[in-house]
């Protein structure tokens, strides 16, 4: 039986050199993270494939150790990845998940030495699938608010509910109208709502008694 390969990716969140002596060295020690995860692979009687590196922030989505490590497992150089922690790993949940997601499709096993997910192991993969019902649930919430919002521009400002040149408020008339019955000069009105004084004063013109209703028509003045 061929042993397992499995693949090590390490992650410093700095290039920055330092000079000590004759010699400049990281800031960082990557191999921090390595040796414990030789071990591991060790003690699962796994065979070491490669150690992939980078010296990068993790808000870089795209770097070349993990870059290389995504391409050798797409080919099937490897069973397993092994990672120091998530956070080494992946930027967020959501591209965690998506890792996870193809890995899994390819046939690949990922471990977090720091943290209980292991997915060569029956909780491993229990783990996975709520942390990518979480993902999925987190993805469909901001699609609604996203759907919710975008109709509601529709129906009470733009048609397409996106913003048309310079930022504008969206001031209903029964504002401006209520103000003005209390007695409110223009200027106070305007202050208020923060609009021009022209906008609150075409606004109160043109205020009519079908003005209410479930979603008020509002009239959009320049700021």
């Amino acid at each position: 039986m061929n042993a397992i390969r499995a693949a090590a990716y390490l992650r410093v969140s700095t290039a920055t050199k330092t000079r000590r002596g004759d010699e400049n060295t990281f800031d960082q020690d990557p191999g921090v993270q390595e040796q414990p995860l030789r071990d591991l692979i060790g003690q699962r009687g796994w065979k070491l494939y490669r150690v992939y590196c980078d010296r990068a922030s993790g808000a870089k989505e795209m770097r070349p150790g993990l870059g290389a490590l995504m391409a050798d497992a797409r080919r099937g150089a490897f069973n397993v990845v092994v990672v120091w922690r998530f956070d080494r790993f992946a930027r967020s949940v959501k591209q965690l998940v998506l890792a996870l997601e193809e890995f899994r499709g390819l046939g690949i096993d990922f471990v977090s030495h720091q943290e209980a997910l292991d997915t060569s192991t029956p909780m491993g993969k229990a783990m996975f699938t709520i942390i990518a019902a979480m993902a999925e649930l987190e993805r469909s919430v901001i699609r609604e608010r996203v759907v919710a919002g975008l109709e509601y521009a529709r129906q009470c400002g733009t048609k397409s509910g996106r913003a048309i040149g310079r930022p504008r408020a969206v001031l209903a008339r029964d504002q401006v109208t209520n103000l003005r019955s209390k007695g409110v000069s223009w200027r106070a009105i305007a202050r208020k709502l923060g609009a021009g004084v022209g906008t609150v004063r075409r606004i109160y013109q043109t205020a009519d008694a079908d003005s209410t209703g479930a979603c008020q028509k509002p009239i959009a003045g320049i700021l």
